[in-house]
């Protein structure tokens, strides 16, 4: 009778199957890497083009009309929308469709949003891969500043852009790029919650990139301090 044939049963070595790992979290790093790469090339535009375009276009406002945004040319107040933040409340926000038509009547161009129309609107992903929907207002707030003495504090009346829909990711990438250090109770960018605390500390802003609502990435609303 023939000799049987002995059969052999091929497998991975440990050094062929520590190989394939390696590669396997090379490629997951390389993953991880482009996405952050992606949200911070993403939350820059934000910044220096939308945000920034809002800002230039407040200003160009006031250098064209001589008033505050939506003030009273005749007598004005020096507040956004006519209305002065009292303590505890803010004044009328300036929104949607009243914001853009106050900007186009007196030829002021409005930065790219979202669309045509659309303009005070910027959609973006966040860490998740979800949809956030940015929306830019404007209004009179009252703003805790340094006092007369060392170590006290005053509120204000200031103008603010409104910028509600920030993940906290956003936010603090907004803080440290307009601000350079990050603090949602101190500088030119703070949480609205805080904008007028009577807190002598730093403070973060209040939720994280943890903290969900309605399964996405919770939002914050920051107030952007304008120079008039």
């Amino acid at each position: 009778m023939p000799a049987s044939k002995e059969i052999t049963q091929g497998g991975f070595s440990l050094v062929e199957l520590s190989v394939v790992l390696i590669v396997i979290g090379i490629i997951l790093g390389a993953v991880s890497i482009g996405k952050d790469v992606h949200r911070n090339a993403q939350n820059q535009r934000i910044a220096s083009e939308f945000i920034q375009g809002w800002l230039l276009a407040y200003d160009s406002y006031k250098t064209a009309t001589g008033v505050t945004l939506a003030d009273n040319v005749s007598l004005p107040t020096g507040c956004v929308n006519r209305q002065c933040a009292t303590d505890g409340v803010p004044g009328t926000t300036l929104c949607d469709k009243e914001l853009r038509d106050a900007m186009l009547k007196v030829g002021i161009g409005l930065p790219n949003g979202r669309a045509e129309g659309r303009e005070d609107r910027y959609v973006y992903l966040d860490s998740n891969g979800l949809p956030h929907d940015l929306k830019i207002c404007f209004q009179n707030v009252r703003w805790k500043e340094p006092g007369d003495t060392s170590g006290s504090y005053v509120s204000r009346s200031r103008n603010a852009m409104t910028i509600e829909g920030l993940t906290p990711e956003l936010a603090n990438f907004l803080d440290h790029y307009f601000d350079t250090v990050v603090d949602a109770r101190f500088g030119n960018f703070r949480e609205n919650t805080l904008a007028n605390s009577n807190s002598t500390t730093k403070s973060p802003w209040s939720k994280t990139s943890t903290d969900i609502d309605e399964n996405q990435i919770a939002e914050l609303t920051g107030w952007m301090k304008m120079v008039l």
